[in-house]
């Protein structure tokens, strides 16, 4: 039974914990498919899990930088590239044999406008029996809420960030 999983909140471990599952699965021959969408930077686990077989981890193409920073032309770049890394994802899941399909980033991707929403939605109705389904992001839309059958909420008590320490390689990349 495909069952949907959500890691939301404003603390660290949102990507991680879904790329733990990853591993998991793929340790008990699931094919694994991620999507990250709005994350074009290089980090450690994105190193790791191309080398692992039965993963496929599909990424924007462009990178955009911050989304508050682009024009208006640029965020209908950024909406196309979106709504084509969805399709490319739900395209690269198997029919047969279980099957991981980690959605990263898609939370605030669908809140704040840059996926279309009935296409995920549609998804999330009636997602293949074979297909375990696992969305992050911060701020989930109450009916994104409501369609998980897992949620964990990450919260920040602190974090170094917050005292202007950038993000380290192999810790929170």
């Amino acid at each position: 039974m495909g069952l949907i999983h959500l890691y939301c909140g404003d603390g660290k471990g949102k990507t991680t914990a879904a790329f733990g599952l990853a591993l998991r699965a793929q340790g008990a021959d699931f094919r694994v498919v991620i999507a990250q969408f709005l994350k074009t930077e290089p980090t450690g686990e994105v190193t790791a899990l191309r080398n692992l077989p039965r993963v496929t981890l599909l990424r924007a193409e462009r990178r955009f930088g911050f989304t508050w920073t682009l024009s208006p032309e640029e965020q209908q770049a950024l909406r196309r590239e979106q709504n084509a890394l969805f399709s490319r994802a739900i395209a690269a899941c198997p029919q047969e044999g279980p099957v991981l399909l980690v959605l990263d980033e898609v939370v605030g991707t669908d809140r704040y406008g840059y996926l279309d929403p009935a296409p995920l939605r549609t998804f999330l109705r009636a997602v293949p029996e074979n297909v375990e389904v696992v969305l992050t992001g911060r701020d989930p839309a109450p009916d994104i809420l409501e369609l998980a059958d897992y949620v964990t909420e990450m919260k920040k008590i602190r974090h170094p960030f917050d005292r202007g320490i950038p993000a380290r390689d192999g810790i929170e990349q």
